[in-house]
């Protein structure tokens, strides 16, 4: 299998924008930046200054790299839009920005988050597995966090709401700095993927 080269390509981050994020979650973040840098990949992501969210566009932004936010304009209006970032596209609805997030993009990564981010992840999922995104998705399951969603989505493959080759929607790693090297590695999805969407006997 050729292993793609992301240098230049853009790349969607989902995570947390919580300010009492533990260090831990930070410096995972810190070293998805360097990848980032390293390998001259752009940061899509949702636009925020605290967090996992704003930690991430900050190391990026310090350390030479390319930083995108897309963020919607009520979140502007509280002074949430990081500081620090030049390019950024406002739109009007959190739908807007998911569909942006998402575009031209070479592949997603999910760090830790909330609820956003799980709902932003698994909406992901869904347009993957009916071919409306194609590209890899990673989550990075830092110490475990995403093990009682992941034991979810393996229950509905078990449970026959979604066939076994459906795990292949998404990769699982340990550590943010293998995100990268985990898109470079992953195939796109079928183009039919939709004809393929439901469980049939």
């Amino acid at each position: 299998m050729k292993t793609k080269n992301l240098k230049g390509s853009r790349i969607a981050v989902y995570c947390a924008s919580s300010a009492k994020t533990d260090q831990r979650y930070l410096d995972q973040a810190a070293e998805l930046a360097k990848e980032f840098v390293g390998k001259e990949v752009k940061l899509v992501f949702g636009g925020g200054k605290t967090g996992l969210m704003g930690h991430i566009a900050s190391k990026v932004i310090q350390n030479g790299g390319q930083v995108q936010g897309v963020m919607p304009y009520f979140l502007k209006n509280i002074e949430l839009n990081h500081p620090l970032v030049d390019d950024f596209i406002f739109v009007e609805t959190m739908s807007e920005r998911k569909q942006l997030l998402l575009k031209d993009t070479e592949g997603l990564i999910a760090l830790p988050g909330g609820c956003g981010t799980l709902e932003e992840l698994l909406e992901a999922i869904t347009l993957k597995r009916l071919g409306q995104y194609l590209k890899p998705i990673i989550i990075v399951n830092q110490d475990g966090f995403y093990d009682p969603q992941l034991e979810m989505l393996e229950k509905m493959v078990q449970e026959n709401f979604m066939r076994p080759e459906h795990r292949s929607l998404w990769t699982v790693v340990s550590s943010a700095k293998d995100a990268l090297n985990a898109i470079e590695l992953t195939e796109d999805w079928q183009s039919d993927a939709l004809f393929n969407a439901t469980y049939k006997n």
